[in-house]
């Protein structure tokens, strides 16, 4: 077989939605898997609705992502190659090659202003009542399209179309055909909505003689049933991926999760790493059934990656995120007491986002009160009483660990027939203002001693 040239071929009309993403990846895993080619193409032909600074958005994205391409527009170490130009805008002298030798062959044909592409078969003219008027027919086999993913597919055209608007510009089936033959695409992988369009596509090919190249429909991402029913557009929560750069997910658990979106790797494997995800994808791996997008379940595959990063990555994306909030009570924070608050946050945490409301009480004395979980914690045993225990206690005690910590607490507990349980509570309340956090010992430790015992006596105080 030659070498594998695939593409994929977004838009600048709109921000980067997560079937776009999902759909580049599949083109990247496969051309990768065989060795081949990922070719950029650029459809920037809609002069009303392109945007340079969508465009960009595609290129951030994809790079975000680490797709790189091979062939494409020139972006850092990304694209070249001698199938160019690779932006839509920039092709039409090609175009108008390719409509000149359809049209000199009598494939195409002018009408009304516009260029039509002719069916070959005999003709007939019927009545449509849809459209009420008389319309010409043409008696021809349905295309049967080979789908490496759907199957045998059968589509009937029996209808002379448009290839060029009366305006001069050629419509979008012809612009592909032509792109995918100059640049020698061998696998079209696309989404599942654009089926329909390829019976078309089919015809001009051969109204070329030009044969087609292998066809692959992934599968509709739809939206989760909490969200509604139907396609999953970019008006839905989660949709666009400049959310998710900007909320600090890992491009990699992200890219982890869109490829179990639609196909599987033969077992019930979820968390792989790119490399084995490249050695084991494959077109027959893809499922033919639409895949749901489900964000609990790709804030829990983020959460693992987040689980398992190197403390200074880790802390390198807390500062990012913190500096890009300009939050100046972390920035004023001591670098090692930083690192400690983030590492201590880290197991805890399903997004980097997340970490300035679950880790702020330890920048700012000035933490608000959770008033359902103070009515709740206040309401067990005599709090007071554990205030004020935990208070001489910590007077004297050795805070260098978190286990000596808790023995401390535990021998605390037990000379008044108490548990471990019955002082945590109240002292997660007067050092953080709610009942949710890292472990309380980790806090003692990290808050230190003087700020533990401000603390706790401020809360005491309040409750007189």
């Amino acid at each position: 077989m030659s070498q594998v040239r695939v593409r994929f071929a977004p838009s600048p009309t709109g921000f980067f939605h997560i079937g776009s993403a999902r759909t580049a990846l599949f083109n990247w895993l496969y051309a990768r898997h065989t060795g081949g080619v990922f070719i950029l193409r650029i459809e920037d032909t809609d002069k009303e609705r392109n945007s340079e600074a969508f465009l960009n958005l595609i290129y951030e994205s994809l790079n975000w992502l680490g797709l790189n391409w091979d062939e494409g527009p020139k972006v850092g170490p990304s694209g070249g190659g001698d199938f160019g130009p690779y932006r839509q805008s920039e092709r039409g002298a090609i175009y108008q090659d390719y409509i000149g030798k359809l049209l000199a062959s009598g494939r195409a044909y002018e009408k009304d202003g516009a260029i039509w592409f002719k069916l070959l078969g005999e003709r007939y003219k019927i009545f449509d009542e849809h459209r009420k008027k008389e319309v010409e027919k043409v008696k021809i086999a349905p295309v049967v399209i080979e789908d490496q993913i759907r199957g045998r597919v059968e589509r009937l055209e029996d209808e002379d179309f448009v290839i060029v608007r009366s305006d001069g510009n050629p419509v979008f089936h012809l612009v592909n055909v032509i792109d995918d033959i100059a640049m020698e695409v061998t696998h079209i992988i696309r989404g599942e909505d654009h089926l329909s369009n390829t019976s078309k596509h089919v015809l001009l090919y051969e109204g070329f003689g030009v044969k087609p190249p292998a066809f692959a429909h992934i599968p509709l991402i739809l939206k989760s049933p909490e969200m509604g029913q139907g396609k999953m557009s970019k008006r839905d929560k989660g949709a666009l991926i400049e959310e998710y750069q900007k909320r600090y997910f890992l491009p990699e658990a992200l890219v982890n999760y869109l490829a179990l979106l639609g196909w599987n790797a033969g077992d019930d494997r979820e968390k792989m790493p790119i490399a084995e995800i490249v050695k084991l994808f494959d077109l027959p791996g893809v499922n033919q059934s639409n895949a749901k997008f489900d964000g609990k379940k790709l804030a829990n595959m983020n959460m693992t990656y987040l689980l398992e990063q190197p403390a200074d990555r880790f802390v390198a994306l807390a500062r990012a995120h913190f500096a890009a909030e300009k939050n100046s009570a972390v920035a004023s924070a001591p670098e090692d007491y930083f690192r400690e608050v983030m590492l201590l946050s880290q197991p805890k945490i399903k997004s980097i986002d997340e970490l300035g409301v679950y880790s702020g009480y330890f920048f700012s004395d000035n933490f608000p009160i959770d008033a359902k979980v103070r009515e709740k914690v206040l309401a067990k045993g005599d709090p007071k009483a554990r205030l004020a225990e935990l208070i001489a206690w910590i007077e004297g005690a050795n805070l260098p660990t978190d286990a000596i910590i808790e023995e401390g607490i535990k021998t605390l507990a037990a000379k008044g027939g108490l548990g471990f349980g019955d002082y945590q509570a109240v002292a997660r309340l007067a050092l953080s203002g709610t009942n949710v956090g890292p472990s309380i010992t980790g806090m003692i430790r990290v808050l230190g001693r003087d700020r533990v015992q401000t603390r706790l006596k401020n809360f005491l105080a309040g409750l007189a």
